[in-house]
């Protein structure tokens, strides 16, 4: 797949109990700066991972409820998801070296669960 696969409060949790492995989600909002700036990033990453990572976005504003639920306060935000549970996450435009690195650890070194999905 190129690209993130796109994510509604309705598709959210189905999606991420049907996935294995590590998932990675783009917290954003169109008339987000930064956010438009990690687009491209997250586009790449989701390339070069392929078969590895699962890439998936979500626009906060149709789709409050699961920003809410999940405590998403900043944009743009990355959740990263192991087995459906919430593993890590960074918020703002980081370099895509920065979250390949993290993205590296994550699959070799899965982090403890923090909480469900």
């Amino acid at each position: 797949m190129e690209g993130p696969m796109k994510l509604t409060d309705e598709t959210f949790s189905p999606t991420l109990d049907s996935q294995r492995g590590l998932v990675i989600v783009d917290f954003w909002a169109p008339w987000c700066g930064p956010c438009r700036v990690l687009g491209p990033v997250i586009k790449n990453l989701a390339i070069r991972y392929a078969g590895r990572a699962t890439f998936a976005e979500i626009d906060v504003d149709e789709n409050q409820g699961t920003a809410a639920r999940l405590e998403v306060r900043s944009i743009p935000a990355l959740l990263f998801f192991n087995d459906g549970v919430l593993v890590d996450r960074t918020v703002g435009a980081l370099p895509e070296s920065v979250l390949a690195a993290k993205i590296e650890q994550l699959l070799m070194f899965p982090a403890p669960a923090q909480q469900a999905a």
